[in-house]
C-alpha cells in the first residue's frame, strides 16, 4: 500500500445550494466541535485507542469534511457502512485503518484490496468467501470478526467464535480486530450490558493478541470494563447525547435555520395543510417555512394522538408546528409572538441554541440519529472551525 499525505483541504460546499439566498435552509456544521468531542472521548479512554464511526455521510454532516477533521485531530481508525463510503474515507485518510461494517457482499472481495479496506466478517459463510479470496490473491490486509453477544442482528455466534479461535495458531490468521456491539448501552442499568461485557470478555480470552472493540458512544460511559482495546464512538461525535438520562456531555455540532417565506393570518376554525390536520382555535398567524420532509424534517413532527407537535424557534420563542409537514414546506403557529416580530425573509431555527438535535428528535418521536442522517442536501452548507 502506498501512503500519501491526507487531503486536508477545506471542505467544499455542495453545489446544489451554493448560494444561501437560493436555499430554503442554512445548515452550519461546527467541525471544531466534532474534533473537541472526539478529543474528549479519547481523553476519557486513554490508553485505549479511540476510533470514529463516520457512516451515513458522517451522520449527515458530510463524510469528507468530518473525516478530514477527525484525521487532523489524531484519529487513525474509521468505521463506515459500505465500500463506497470506505473509498471516500480512503481518499482523505490514506494511511488510516478503515472497517466496512456491512462486510463482504457476494462478489465484492476484490474491492477491499483495491482501496485497502477491511471487512467486518459477520457469518461463517462470509468468512469462507473472504478466506477464498485471501488464499487466491495472497491478500494480507486483514479484517474484523464480529461476534454476536446478544444483539441478534449481525455477527457469528459465540459457539462459532470458539470453533474459529484455533486458527489464531496460524501466523497469517487474518484477524486485525475482534468486535461486538452493545444493545442497550444508553441505559446504564440494563442487565444486557453486564451480560454482553462478560460474554465478550470470555470470547476475547480465546483471541489473545487480536485487538478487541465493544464500546460505542454510550458504551464509553459505562466505564472501563467496556473499553477493551478500541472504542468506536459515532453519534456522540456529532453532538447527540450519549447519556440520555443525564446532561449532554458533548458539544453541539449542528445548527439548522430555515427561511420563512410567508406569514399569513387565518380565522378561528380555519384549517392548515393537507388533511386539514390543524384547526385554529382562535384567530391565528401562521409562518410558512421553506423546509419539508424532502429536507429531512420528518412528517412525524406534526401533532398526533397523544403527542404534541414539534417546536421550532422563531424570534427567540418556541413555536409549534401547525398541521402536517409537506414535502417542501412546513407551517408554524406564531400567534403568540408580538405583532411585527416575524416577517417574510426571517429565519426559523430548527436546530440550535435552546433547541438541540435531541429536542427536535423528541418532538418528532424519534432519535437524534435519524434527524442527523436525514439532513437534506438542498441546504446551503456552512462548515466552520475546520
Amino acid at each position: 500500500m502506498t501512503v500519501h499525505e491526507p487531503d486536508l483541504r477545506p471542505a467544499e460546499v455542495p453545489p446544489a445550494a451554493a448560494d444561501p439566498n437560493e436555499a430554503g435552509g442554512i445548515l452550519t456544521v461546527d467541525l471544531a466541535a466534532i474534533a473537541a468531542n472526539w478529543n474528549a472521548l479519547a481523553g476519557m479512554t486513554v490508553p485505549v485507542e479511540c476510533a470514529a464511526v463516520v457512516k451515513g455521510d458522517g451522520y449527515g454532516c458530510g463524510l469528507e469534511p468530518v473525516t478530514r477533521t477527525l484525521y487532523r485531530a489524531g484519529c487513525r481508525t474509521f468505521f463506515v457502512a459500505d465500500i463506497p463510503e470506505g473509498r471516500r474515507v480512503r481518499a482523505v485518510a490514506s494511511d488510516a485503518a478503515i472497517y466496512i461494517l456491512n462486510g463482504v457482499m457476494p462478489g465484492s472481495a476484490q474491492a477491499f484490496a483495491a482501496d485497502y479496506l477491511r471487512p467486518v466478517i459477520s457469518s461463517t459463510t462470509e468468512l469462507a468467501e473472504w478466506d477464498a479470496f485471501v488464499a487466491t490473491r495472497n491478500w494480507r490486509g486483514g479484517g474484523a470478526l464480529h461476534v454476536d453477544t446478544g444483539m441478534n442482528r449481525l455477527g457469528i455466534t459465540v459457539d462459532e467464535a470458539v470453533a474459529i479461535a484455533p486458527r489464531l495458531q496460524s501466523e497469517n490468521h487474518g484477524f486485525t480486530l475482534l468486535m461486538s456491539h452493545l444493545a442497550c448501552a444508553e441505559i446504564p442499568g440494563h442487565p444486557m450490558n453486564d451480560r454482553q461485557i462478560r460474554l465478550f470478555r470470555e470470547v476475547r480470552m480465546l483471541y489473545r493478541g487480536v485487538a478487541s472493540s465493544l464500546a460505542n458512544s454510550s458504551g464509553i460511559f459505562l466505564g472501563g470494563t467496556a473499553y477493551c482495546d478500541l472504542v468506536r464512538p459515532g453519534v456522540a461525535l456529532y453532538g447527540v447525547n450519549p447519556t440520555p438520562a443525564k446532561k449532554n456531555p458533548m458539544r453541539p455540532v449542528v445548527e439548522l435555520k430555515a427561511r420563512i417565506i410567508q406569514v399569513r393570518t387565518i380565522n378561528k376554525g380555519d384549517t392548515v395543510g393537507y388533511g386539514a390536520a390543524f384547526t385554529a382555535t382562535r384567530p391565528s398567524r401562521i409562518a410558512i417555512v421553506a423546509v419539508g420532509y424532502a429536507d429531512g424534517f420528518l412528517r412525524s413532527a406534526a401533532a398526533a394522538r397523544g403527542k404534541p407537535a414539534a417546536e421550532v424557534v422563531v424570534a427567540g420563542k418556541r413555536c409549534p408546528v401547525a398541521g402536517r409537514v409537506s414535502m417542501d414546506v412546513l407551517a408554524v403557529d406564531v400567534t403568540d409572538l408580538s405583532d411585527g416580530a416575524v416577517r417574510r425573509g426571517d429565519f426559523a431555527t430548527l436546530i440550535g441554541g435552546r433547541l438541540s438535535v435531541d429536542d427536535l428528535a423528541a418532538g418528532m418521536g424519534t432519535i437524534g440519529y435519524e434527524v442527523l442522517t436525514h439532513l437534506g442536501r438542498r441546504y446551503h452548507r456552512v462548515y466552520k472551525g475546520g
